[in-house]
């Protein structure tokens, strides 16, 4: 690795720049759970208020004096901000600090570097780093930071900057290539589940919303749930059985988080197309959360940059036991359809109206009724039953096979669209 995150157990310093742009501004509150999420000390929190970041340090020079005090006092090891900082300006206050600062996007890459458990997930996680440093790369070996001639001078052609830019370069392609078939895998395996007509539903939402604790009410799954943003880093997927439905599968994602980095949107687009393909969205929503408006839009952002935002969604509100007198319910649109199901994955309030908003939801492009078919049907009856689409059969008085059929309804209306069997029943 080219990239040395720190030890967890840091002691660490604080620094939360207040923007007037609110587009700019990051959550104060937010910021210290990723830092405790991510195992360092808080020592102390500065606020620095600015209306433009400062082009060498971001924050004043007044600032940076007040932080290198606090670095003193406390014996501080990393200095961490609430920020994105550029390349020069993290480097100019290592120089000043005389200790490690890493920028909002170092903070969460370091999260998902301790998170990561699948093979997947470390390569996901690796190709983000890499982009990120990348960046930062400088010329720390001065006995090679020129190319020298004469004899004894003559190096191997190029400086230590190259050579490091090089191997770089040479391990996101390496990355690039066996994240490439992974999608590729995940592809195959979207295309089986397409084939055998099974609805994918998929769980998205803010980090910490409670997406494991359903995900593990729903299915029994025993995934990893910790009270902390990012619990959860690697997809998990699971089989569902959803009554009046049958089969779905069940997919947790990875939580998503104000500002998101773009380089962790590039590098999960693998993981992440779960939910762009999927055939249902379950945004889970913190409904106990104070910021829970804004949350929601975060998170319509990343699904718009993924290009699952076109993608069926029903919103679940989530930690109702954490509100008072706030029961269960299912919203329903003015069509009747399921809008939105206020449920506490913790207590199981409610998820008998989650699932039975999924089934309807699903439901509304399949087909589940009876048919009957006279007894010179018998190849069709024969391609129902092929199709798996047959839940049960009898034959009436009459001689006509009567099915209960449930399938897509598109596959349903290509079968009955080759040769309308002469019944009057439908």
């Amino acid at each position: 690795m080219f990239f040395e995150r720190p030890d967890s157990g840091e002691r660490a310093v604080l620094v939360h720049p207040e923007m007037s742009d609110e587009a700019q501004q990051e959550d104060r509150r937010e910021f210290k759970e990723l830092v405790l999420s991510a195992g360092a000390e808080p020592v102390e929190l500065i606020v620095a208020r600015r209306q433009h970041p400062n082009a060498k340090f971001f924050v004043g020079s007044g600032k940076v004096e007040e932080v290198r005090q606090a670095v003193i006092e406390h014996e501080a090891e990393v200095v961490l901000f609430n920020h994105a900082l550029t390349a020069t300006q993290e480097r100019n206050l290592e120089q000043e600090l005389q200790c490690r600062v890493l920028d909002r996007t170092g903070l969460i890459l370091d999260i998902f570097a301790q998170r990561a458990r699948t093979y997947e997930g470390k390569l996901q996680v690796e190709l983000a780093q890499l982009e990120h440093v990348s960046t930062r790369l400088i010329r720390g070996w001065t006995h090679l930071e020129r190319q020298k001639g004469g004899i004894g001078l003559r190096g191997p052609g190029e400086t230590q900057l190259e050579t490091d830019r090089r191997l770089l370069r040479v391990r996101l392609k390496t990355i690039a290539r066996k994240l490439e078939r992974v999608r590729k895998q995940r592809d195959q395996g979207r295309q089986s589940r397409q084939r055998a007509e099974i609805p994918t539903v998929s769980l998205a939402g803010y980090t910490n919303a409670g997406k494991s604790t359903l995900f593990n009410r729903l299915t029994d799954a025993g995934v990893y749930v910790q009270d902390q943003l990012f619990a959860t880093l690697d997809p998990t997927m699971r089989r569902l059985e959803v009554d009046g439905l049958g089969p779905v599968v069940l997919a947790d994602t990875v939580g998503f988080i104000r500002h998101l980095p773009h380089k962790l949107v590039e590098a999960f687009r693998a993981t992440l197309q779960e939910a762009a393909e999927a055939t249902l969205l379950l945004h889970v929503i913190d409904a106990a959360d104070e910021n829970r408006d804004e949350n929601i839009e975060q998170v319509n952002d990343v699904l718009r940059e993924i290009k699952a935002d076109e993608v069926p969604c029903l919103l679940v509100y989530n930690k109702i036991d954490l509100i008072d007198e706030k029961l269960p319910r299912l919203d329903r649109d003015e069509q009747g359809v399921p809008q939105r199901v206020w449920v506490s994955a913790e207590t199981g309030a409610g998820v008998d109206l989650l699932l039975e908003a999924i089934c309807e939801r699903l439901a509304g492009d399949m087909v589940n009724e009876e048919l009957r078919l006279p007894s010179s049907e018998g190849r069709l009856r024969a391609k129902f039953y092929q199709q798996g689409a047959v839940l049960e059969e009898s034959v009436s008085e009459q001689g006509e096979f009567v099915l209960q059929i449930r399938m897509p309804r598109q596959d349903y209306d290509r079968l009955l669209g080759r040769k309308p069997p002469p019944v009057d029943n439908w």
